[in-house]
C-alpha cells in the first residue's frame, strides 16, 4: 500500500489548543485559501437556479403548459447522482488541463467551461418551440454544475487546513447562497432592464442567461489564480504509473471499502442521514404553514426570502465561528439541539397569527440556526473524508445521504401536519431530532470523533 492510501494522522501538540479570540477566529476568513473557496462557493450556486426556479419563469412566460414545466423536477437529477460519475473525476486527468494546472484545478476550469457552453446551448434555446432541446440544455448545465460542485468540494477537503474547514465551509455557503440570489432575482431584474430596452422578451431571455454564463468566469479565473493541494499532488504522484482503469476502480471500491471499514461507519452513515432530517421535517412545511396562516405573497418574498437570507448568511459565519472555537463533538452537540429547538419559533407563530415582525423573527430564528447547523455538519463531513486518493467520491456519496432526510423522510410531513395542526406539528418537528441525538451520544461514547483525530474546525 503507498502512503497516499495510508494518510498518517495529523499530529498533535500536547494538551487542548487555546481557543481563539474573536477577532483570531474571524481573521481566518481572510486567509487566502479561504477567499478561494468563497469564490469558488459562488461559481458553484450560481447556475443551480439556471435549470430549476429560474427557468421555470421562463417557461411559464414562455406558455408552456403547467404539466409540462412539472415534469422539469428530473432536470436535477445529476445533483442526486452525482456521487456515480465521482471516481472518474478522482481518477482520470483532464488532457491538457491537467498537465498544465494539476488534477484539482484542471478538472475546475474544464466543468467551468463545460457550463459556460451549457448555459449559452441553453440561452439559444426557445421555450415556446423546443421544449425538448430546453430540457437537454438544462440537462447539459445541471451535469456541468454537479460535477464543478464534486471538484470544488474535493478542492475545498484538500486544501483547507483543519483549522480552515469550518471558515471556509461557512464562506462557501454565503457565496453559494448569494450566487443562487443573483441567477434568480438577478436574473428577473436583468431580463427586465433588457426589455426596457426595448428588445423581445425572448431576446432579453437570451441575454439574461449569456450574462449569467460570463459571470461563471469568476469561478475559472478563482481555479486558475488557485494553488493545486499538497494533498492532491502526492495522491497523483502516488498513482501516476497506474492505467486510468486501475485509477477509478481504486476510487470507487477503496472510498466504499475504506469507509465501511471503519468502527461503527453504519452508525455514522445513519447519523449523517438523521442530522439535519429536523430541519428538512419542517422546512418542506414552511411555505404552506406562512400562506395558510394568512401572509401574503409578498410577505413570503420579502421576509422569508429576504430577511431569511441575511439570517442564513450571518448564520454561515456564526457557525464557522462556534465550530473554529469549540471542539467537533461539542460544535455537533450545539449545532444539533439549536437547529431543533428553533422550530418551536414555528410553534409559537401559529399563535401568534398574521404579524410580519413576528414572521420575521421566527425565520431569522430558524434561517439562524439551521445555518449554524448546516456548516458545522458540513465540518464533520469533511473530516470523514481523509484520503486524497478519493475525497471526491466519499464527500458526494456523503452529501447524497443527507438528502435522503430532505427529500423521502420528509415526504410525509404534510399529513403529519394535517392530522395534527401546525403548532403540535412543529412540536413534533422538535422530537424528530431525537434519533440523531442518540446517535451522536452513542457514537461519542465509543469514541467515534475522537478518532477523526483532533479536528478543531
Amino acid at each position: 500500500m503507498t502512503s497516499a492510501e495510508n494518510p498518517p494522522a495529523p499530529s498533535v501538540a500536547s494538551g487542548e489548543a487555546p481557543k481563539p479570540s474573536w477577532r483570531e477566529a474571524f481573521a481566518v476568513y481572510l486567509q487566502p485559501r479561504v477567499l478561494i473557496v468563497l469564490f469558488l462557493g459562488f461559481s458553484s450556486g450560481l447556475p443551480l437556479a439556471l435549470s430549476g426556479s429560474t427557468l421555470l419563469v421562463w417557461m411559464r412566460e414562455s406558455g408552456v403548459d403547467l404539466g409540462t414545466i412539472g415534469l422539469f423536477a428530473l432536470v436535477g437529477t445529476p445533483y442526486t447522482l452525482k456521487f456515480i460519475w465521482a471516481p472518474l473525476v478522482d481518477a482520470l486527468h483532464v488532457p491538457v488541463l491537467s498537465r498544465l494546472f494539476g488534477r484539482r484545478r484542471g478538472w475546475l476550469v474544464a466543468t467551468q467551461l463545460l457550463l459556460i457552453a451549457a448555459i449559452l446551448l441553453l440561452a439559444l434555446t426557445d421555450p415556446a418551440r423546443a421544449p425538448v432541446f430546453v430540457a437537454l440544455g438544462a440537462l447539459l448545465v445541471a451535469a456541468a454544475s454537479a460535477t464543478q460542485d464534486i471538484v470544488v468540494d474535493a478542492f475545498r477537503v484538500e486544501s483547507l487546513p483543519e483549522n480552515e474547514q469550518a471558515a471556509g465551509m461557512a464562506s462557501y455557503v454565503a457565496a453559494y447562497r448569494i450566487g443562487m440570489l443573483i441567477s434568480t432575482a438577478g436574473v428577473l431584474f436583468l431580463v427586465s432592464a433588457y426589455e426596457g430596452t426595448g428588445v423581445t422578451r425572448a431576446t432579453a431571455w437570451m441575454w439574461g442567461y449569456v450574462t449569467m454564463a460570463a459571470m461563471v468566469l469568476i469561478g475559472t479565473v478563482t481555479a486558475l489564480l488557485a494553488t493545486e493541494p499538497e494533498a492532491s499532488v502526492r495522491a497523483e504522484a502516488a498513482t501516476s504509473a497506474d492505467s486510468a482503469f486501475t485509477r477509478v476502480m481504486r476510487a470507487a471500491v477503496g472510498a466504499f471499502s475504506e469507509f465501511l471499514g471503519r468502527k461503527d461507519a453504519l452508525a455514522a452513515l445513519a447519523f449523517v442521514v438523521l442530522f439535519k432530517f429536523t430541519d428538512a421535517f419542517s422546512g418542506t412545511m414552511t411555505a404552506p404553514f406562512v400562506i395558510d396562516l394568512g401572509f401574503t405573497r409578498n410577505d413570503y418574498a420579502a421576509i422569508v426570502k429576504g430577511v431569511g437570507l441575511a439570517a442564513t448568511l450571518i448564520g454561515g459565519f456564526a457557525g464557522g465561528y462556534l465550530a473554529r472555537r469549540y471542539s467537533l463533538v461539542t460544535s455537533l452537540w450545539i449545532g444539533a439541539v439549536l437547529q431543533a429547538v428553533s422550530n418551536l419559533a414555528f410553534a409559537w407563530l401559529s399563535t401568534v397569527g398574521v404579524n410580519q415582525w413576528a414572521l420575521a423573527l421566527a425565520i431569522s430564528v430558524e434561517n439562524f440556526t439551521g445555518a449554524i447547523g448546516t456548516v458545522i455538519f458540513v465540518a464533520y463531513l469533511s473530516a470523514l473524508c481523509q484520503n486524497p486518493l478519493h475525497t471526491a467520491t466519499q464527500y458526494a456519496l456523503l452529501t447524497a445521504l443527507s438528502a435522503v432526510g430532505r427529500t423521502y423522510l420528509s415526504a410525509g410531513a404534510g399529513y403529519v401536519a394535517q392530522a395534527t395542526g401546525w403548532p403540535l406539528f412543529f412540536m413534533i418537528s422538535v422530537a424528530v431530532a431525537a434519533p440523531s441525538l442518540v446517535l451522536l451520544a452513542w457514537l461519542q461514547r465509543r469514541g467515534h470523533f475522537a478518532a477523526l483525530g483532533p479536528v478543531r474546525v
